[in-house]
């Protein structure tokens, strides 16, 4: 996707910060762009296309109820001023919607032409109402009158039924009557029940009926006497991002629940209809949303296709990837003949795990376990960003409180869109007796950290798990990740201060090891950056966003000092590779693939064989937000095995030439093709060969 602009760029520092700066919202939108090639690829197994396709229209509706409505509001309140590659938020959305109708008409196309075709070839058929025989239209029509029609609402629109509150992301059919009685049309609106299948099966067959059709079928029943003359699908994306003014705050809980009940009340900043929808209908649904005709786009086949995950969801084993359960790390495996508690091991020297490749539930989750049961651990101490509804983590920290065990976590109410989540594990924790806090006052926690205090025979021990992915057993199995078990004790004594600043009260902590935002972690990525500048060294970053200016400028320079740099990152990139006299010695690529690659790893050379290469890992993008607005660790990784480990994972990932992407000068972002190494399936290879050296050991 091509990403340049005319626009004036804007100055920074004495830097033409534009000349090298790539949009934000246009990088994201390559990102997603990304995401939809896979759906296209017919070498991936169809119905993970198919997810694909679900995951790309669910990216989409965050992206609008986040960074559109932002822009939208910038735009409302007539604020000047431009991003870093000098375009104003007016000209991001005019030019956010340019590509995203383009994207949504490869995805209409991909969908109809491709991926629609080879499910019914497979004997998965998504029809409609007017595709079924009679029988299978009583049937449905049973299910329809007992399980449907009783939670429908129709809502009139008059001057005595004034236009309804169309809920954020809610499906809905606009439906124009006729009272034969009276010589004019009638409007109304059905929502679509959202706690309902979208798609109903069809008998015992793999056919699937959009439920959506099957009320349209039915609207003779919800309109007794009135004559059905159109009906038209349609969904409103409205403004979710949450805006709790803590400092005014007596109660941080309390205004995170009361925000999340305004947030169904939203600025509306989309509206996806039916491409057949009638020129009255649209008008009527813009003017009453207050929407621009800008804000408006048609789709040509079903209105919200990231419900299809319901459907990449069948078992169908011969069109799905084979399953894969992480193995245990061959540190961690326990000999029933030689048993081991995981402190034990971890006091043997540190230990890696890189999941999904490794099992999160045999390390993450064993250890919390065992911590929470083991009557010489004194305290556990947490971070929670993101965690399921059923975690075996909260319900292990629960018991561990009722085991006596002092127990402190910090729950980040406002992560985004898992508020309510995390608002009912807070509730859960504190009714078990857990001190449960909500962190600093400004601040996201989204540092990954996980602390033990052990009694251990030769005296009071901390052990600690610094990761790069959330505490949450779901995602785990689906996002690439990197965690580290340390009993180091400086490691341990800077996590005991990075929870009593988290708690308590700690304005000048020093920090020994770990880099933590917001206090020590900007400062000592520049230093590292510049030691490398200073020394001619070699720089690899690996990320999940690349937004930061000033960080931008600085790996700018670098380059012009000779540094080679490579930079793989995931999503946003706002860094202009291969500028010349700017960045020719930065390469950026970025890998999409069955596993969503979350891990950040940051590799400095420490100069051309001058000094020991560093890696650290953690929590943080190169984002202003993680370096300045939120709590971050990064922990640096020693142990030469481990080092081998992360050394092998980085080139795993600069070989891949298969899901791997590159980005030009030109903000172009080019797939490799024909290549030979996908890094997925190479890393779930090395896993297994790590547990065949284990067995190889045990058997000689």
């Amino acid at each position: 996707m091509h990403d340049s602009s005319s626009a004036a760029p804007l100055a920074v520092g004495g830097w033409d910060v534009g000349e090298g700066y790539l949009n934000r919202e246009l990088s994201w939108l390559a990102f997603n762009a990304r995401v939809l090639a896979l759906a296209a690829d017919p070498a991936r197994p169809l119905l993970e296309r198919v997810q694909f396709c679900a995951i790309f229209s669910g990216n989409l509706d965050e992206f609008f109820q986040v960074r559109v409505a932002g822009l939208a509001d910038q735009v409302a309140a007539g604020i000047e001023g431009s991003s870093p590659d000098g375009r104003s938020a007016e000209t991001q959305v005019r030019e956010i919607h340019a590509v995203v109708e383009q994207l949504l008409h490869e995805l209409d196309e991909l969908w109809r032409n491709d991926v629609a075709p080879a499910m019914a070839e497979a004997g998965i058929r998504v029809v409609r109402w007017i595709d079924l025989t009679v029988g299978e239209r009583d049937e449905l029509g049973y299910i329809f009158r007992s399980r449907i029609f009783p939670v429908l609402t129709p809502l009139a629109i008059d001057p005595g039924h004034p236009f309804p509150y169309i809920s954020d992301l809610s499906l809905n059919l606009a439906v124009v009557l006729r009272d034969p009685a009276i010589d004019h049309n009638l409007s109304a609106r059905v929502k679509v029940p959202a706690r309902s299948p979208r798609f109903l099966r069809v008998g015992d067959t793999d056919q699937w009926v959009p439920l959506e059709e099957v009320i349209a079928s039915h609207l003779h029943l919800l309109f007794p006497g009135l004559v059905v003359l159109e009906h038209h699908v349609f969904r409103v994306t409205r403004n979710a991002d949450l805006t709790v003014r803590e400092a005014e705050a007596d109660d941080l809980l309390a205004a995170v629940e009361s925000e999340l009940r305004r947030r169904r009340f939203g600025r509306s900043v989309r509206l996806e209809i039916a491409a057949t929808m009638s020129s009255d209908v649209r008008a009527m649904l813009v003017r009453e949303l207050d929407l621009g005709d800008e804000d408006v786009y048609p789709i040509s086949t079903l209105v919200d296709l990231s419900s299809l995950s319901q459907l990449a969801g069948l078992r169908r084993p011969d069109l799905s990837d084979r399953v894969w359960v992480g193995i245990t790390e061959p540190r961690l495996v326990v000999d029933p003949e030689n048993p081991r508690d995981i402190f034990e091991t971890i006091r043997g020297g540190d230990v890696l795990v890189h999941h999904p490749y490794s099992s999160f539930s045999r390390s993450v989750i064993e250890f919390i376990r065992q911590a929470a049961d083991d009557p010489l651990v004194l305290a556990i101490k947490i971070t929670i960003y993101r965690t399921s509804g059923d975690s075996p983590i909260i319900e292990a920290l629960i018991d561990a409180a009722e085991n006596g065990k002092q127990v402190a976590v910090l729950v980040e109410l406002k992560a985004r869109f898992d508020e309510r989540a995390n608002i009912e594990a807070a509730r859960r924790l504190e009714q078990a007796g857990v001190h449960v806090a909500y962190g600093l006052v400004g601040y996201k926690i989204h540092t990954k950290v996980c602390l033990v205090i052990r009694d251990d025979p030769d005296g009071v021990r901390s052990y600690c798990h610094v990761g790069t992915g959330n505490y949450n057993p779901r995602t785990a199995r689906l996002y690439e990740d990197i965690g580290l078990f340390t009993a180091d004790s400086d490691i341990g004594e800077d996590c005991t201060h990075l929870f009593n600043s988290l708690t308590g009260y700690g304005l000048s902590v020093e920090y020994k090891r770990l880099l933590v935002a917001p206090r020590t972690l900007r400062g000592g990525l520049v230093a590292r950056i510049e030691n490398e500048i200073e020394l001619g060294g070699r720089i690899v970053l690996k990320m999940n966003s690349l937004v930061d200016a000033e960080l931008i400028m600085l790996l700018q320079r670098a380059s012009q000092a000779g540094v080679e740099i490579d930079l793989i990152v995931r999503g946003i990139c706002c860094l202009r590779p291969g500028v010349p006299g700017v960045s020719d010695n930065i390469r950026v690529r970025s890998i999409v693939g069955r596993y969503l690659e979350h891990s950040r790893m940051f590799f400095f050379a420490n100069g051309a064989g001058v000094g020991e290469p560093e890696y650290l890992i953690g929590s943080p993008d190169l984002m202003p937000r993680n370096l300045d607005r939120r709590v971050e660790a990064l922990v640096p990784v020693t142990d030469p095995l481990l080092v081998e480990r992360l050394a092998e994972i980085l080139a795993v990932s600069l070989a891949d030439d298969t899901l791997a992407w590159t980005l030009d000068a030109h903000g172009v972002w080019t797939r490799l093709a024909g290549g030979t190494l996908e890094s997925h399936v190479e890393f779930q290879r090395l896993a297994l060969a790590r547990v065949a050296g284990l067995s190889a050991a045990v058997v000689h």
